[in-house]
C-alpha cells in the first residue's frame, strides 16, 4: 500500500474506492438477541437490541453495474451493532459477504477485512419481485425474494445516513466510513421470503431465528452510488 492507494492483484485502487451504478434489493428481520451475540462474539462488538431481547439481520443483494472493482454481484448478511467507542445510534456489522468476482474479493479483504468469498450468485433485479441466490458448488446456501413497495422520495438522493460499517477478519475488527446516494427508492413492510439450503452458514442462520422470522421491511433501490473510505481498526 502507498499513500491513497492499495496494491489488488497488481493493479492500483485509489481511495476512497467510488462505485457509480448500482442496484440492490434488502430486507430487515428481527431475530433473537442473544445468538445474534454469540455468532458475533468474535468481532468483540455489541448487538443493538432496539426491542427488548430483539436484535436486527439484514439480508442485501447487490448488482454493481460500474465501479472502481469492476462489475460483480454480492450478497450480504449484517447486524446492527452498538459502537464500540460509546457514541450514539448504531453501525452496521458485516458478517458474510460472498462475491461472484475475484478481484472484489481480494480487495475487499485486503483493503477493509470483510468476509468475503467466492460463490456463484443469481440475482435477478427486474420485475416487481427481485430475488437472488448464494451457491456453493451447486450447493444452496440462501434465497432471497423480495417484493417491491411504494416509491419514497429521498431528498438530495441521500437513502440513508452516513453509516459506519464494522468488519472482522482474522481477530481484527475494523471500521469502514460508508455513504449511499439512491434513487428509485421502494420500501414496504414485510415483502421478503428466504429459503435457507444445506450449506454450513444455512445452519447458523437458522440457529439465529432466520429460517421462520418475518420481515419487518424491505427495500429496493434502482440506482445507487457509494462512497467506501479506508478501513481504521478498533479496539471493542
Amino acid at each position: 500500500m502507498t499513500a491513497g492507494h492499495h496494491l489488488v492483484h497488481g493493479e492500483r485502487v485509489a481511495m476512497p474506492v467510488r462505485v457509480r451504478d448500482a442496484a440492490l434489493a434488502a430486507a430487515m428481520f428481527a431475530v433473537p438477541a442473544a445468538p445474534v451475540q454469540a455468532l458475533i462474539a468474535y468481532s468483540g462488538l455489541e448487538a443493538a437490541r432496539p426491542w427488548r431481547g430483539k436484535a436486527v439481520c439484514s439480508l442485501v443483494c447487490v448488482r454493481y453495474a460500474d465501479g472502481d472493482l469492476g462489475p460483480y454481484h454480492e450478497f450480504g448478511v449484517a447486524f446492527l451493532v452498538r459502537h464500540p467507542d460509546g457514541r450514539r445510534g448504531t453501525g452496521v456489522f458485516v458478517h458474510w459477504l460472498p462475491v461472484n468476482q475475484e478481484f472484489t474479493l481480494e480487495a475487499g479483504r485486503s483493503i477493509w477485512g470483510f468476509p468475503k468469498e467466492l460463490a456463484d450468485i443469481p440475482l435477478h433485479l427486474a420485475g416487481r419481485t427481485k430475488r437472488c441466490a448464494v451457491r456453493f458448488g451447486g450447493r444452496t446456501a440462501i434465497e432471497l425474494a423480495v417484493r417491491s413497495g411504494l416509491p419514497v422520495p429521498v431528498p438530495s438522493g441521500r437513502a440513508v445516513p452516513d453509516l459506519d460499517a464494522y468488519s472482522c477478519l482474522e481477530g481484527t475488527t475494523r471500521r469502514i466510513s460508508w455513504t449511499v446516494e439512491a434513487s428509485g427508492v421502494r420500501v414496504r413492510p414485510g415483502g421478503a421470503r428466504v429459503r435457507l439450503g444445506d450449506h454450513p452458514v444455512a445452519e447458523e442462520l437458522r440457529e439465529i431465528g432466520l429460517g421462520h422470522a418475518r420481515a419487518l421491511s424491505t427495500t429496493t433501490v434502482a440506482r445507487a452510488s457509494m462512497v467506501f473510505g479506508e478501513a481504521e481498526e478498533v479496539r471493542p
